[in-house]
């Protein structure tokens, strides 16, 4: 397979890439605009991109949005009573179907990486178990990463702990943690603690439900930090969400952020999730409730985003659009300089794939694997901008999902 006529991320002119026995083998600059031939794919000045990645998901909660009833107060905590309420009605078949309709929007929009959590707070493991299985059924389609996720706390749900350790057995490829919805705050550094344990000791990597809460006293992130720099893994950790910290003071992230760039973890902002779960308890002024995105990636540190949630009792929207995930997250955190746009798919693409640890097999290079997205427009600004339609998605030099551009018929009074 050879793909003419691309543009790639940063670099000027027109370009073919050759793909042989699932691998980039050639790469090379145009002299101008090529004729198609046999076996070539024309990409007419669209960008050729790094395929997308969904670095945070609850896959198991997926298009449960009002089952069994809806989360009226859009808080974070109604949504976990309605979770658990609908936790009783979950059973392979469900969990699956609604988890493949859910893959199916994602990959339809250029993802082919996906990290997803599942809730072990069930004695019956049921969704980890289920997805675990279609992580396995699926590995030549897709890459997934799950994650074991206590979504009612290690210490404060009954035998949690036990639970963790069974979860890691089924085959969990991440251990999480949610310190901030734990009992006390004991528990909480507790939980982060035995994590960090349970990582080593298991060789897993580490993604944390950290201090999504509008609390500015909870500090939990620098737990994680510490003990991930005194691991000497902070590279494999990651700290999702982190809302809180829009609502510390400067001085104190002043502080934060020195210990936050030498442990070297990674941080996950879910802009959509964030802005509508956040700020519920104010009146005016009102927080928006997203983690210091701007100010994390200008001290260097590796910061991506995430949709989080698609139609469930936390979120009631989403569509597999990382895109539009993107728009969201650049407007609230006022990323809007030229600067900002010319980078954006980097929240996207780079940042997450050092955040799921694949970096050494993610990128446009000869001797990577062929895993390529066709994007509508030249560069970040213009895909940001049309929010353009993933053309094509290319999966080990497969064609996964193809995608006609949409033909608009101009009124004729316009003309």
């Amino acid at each position: 397979m050879k793909i003419v006529n691309a543009r790639l991320r940063n670099q000027p002119g027109l370009h073919s890439v050759h793909i042989k026995n699932e691998f980039f083998v050639d790469i090379n600059i145009q002299a101008g605009r090529e004729m198609v031939g046999d076996d070539e794919i024309d990409a007419e000045g669209h960008l050729l991109c790094t395929p997308f990645i969904e670095p945070h998901i609850h896959l198991d909660a997926a298009m449960t949005a009002g089952e069994p009833r809806w989360n009226e107060s859009g808080t974070l905590f109604e949504g976990i009573e309605c979770w658990a309420e609908r936790k009783s009605m979950l059973n392979q078949e469900d969990i699956k179907g609604r988890a493949l309709a859910t893959l199916e929007l994602l990959v339809s929009n250029g993802v082919q990486h996906v990290r997803t959590h599942a809730d072990v707070s069930d004695p019956s493991l049921i969704g980890l178990k289920t997805l675990c299985e279609l992580r396995d059924e699926l590995s030549d389609k897709l890459q997934i990463q799950v994650v074991a996720f206590p979504q009612e706390g290690i210490l404060s749900y009954p035998n949690g702990l036990a639970l963790m350790e069974e979860a890691i057995e089924v085959g969990a490829d991440v251990i999480g943690a949610i310190p901030h919805f734990e009992y006390t705050r004991e528990m909480g550094d507790s939980s982060l603690k035995k994590v960090i344990h349970l990582a080593r000791t298991h060789d897993r990597l580490v993604d944390v439900h950290c201090d999504e809460i509008d609390d500015p006293n909870s500090r939990f992130l620098e737990v994680l930090a510490a003990e991930a720099l005194f691991a000497d893994m902070g590279s494999r950790v990651t700290a999702s969400h982190t809302t809180a910290m829009h609502s510390y003071d400067n001085a104190y992230c002043s502080k934060l952020f020195r210990l936050l760039k030498a442990s070297d973890i990674n941080f996950i902002s879910c802009p959509t999730e964030s802005i509508h779960l956040q700020g519920r308890f104010d009146t005016y002024p009102k927080r928006r409730g997203l983690t210091r995105v701007k100010e994390l990636d200008a001290a260097g540190i590796n910061v991506c985003f995430a949709e989080d949630s698609v139609n469930d009792p936390w979120y009631s929207l989403g569509n597999g659009r990382l895109l539009r995930t993107l728009d969201f997250g650049l407007h609230i955190c006022q990323m809007m300089g030229y600067a900002d746009f010319s980078r954006s798919l980097d929240f996207l693409t780079d940042h997450s794939a050092r955040t799921l640890g694949i970096e050494n097999d993610y990128g446009i290079a000869v001797g990577k694997p062929a895993n390529c997205i066709l994007l509508d427009g030249e560069d970040d600004y213009e895909v940001l901008r049309r929010q353009g339609d993933v053309l094509l998605s290319i999966r080990y030099g497969r064609v996964i999902c193809r995608r006609e551009p949409a033909q608009i018929i101009t009124p004729s009074y316009l003309r």
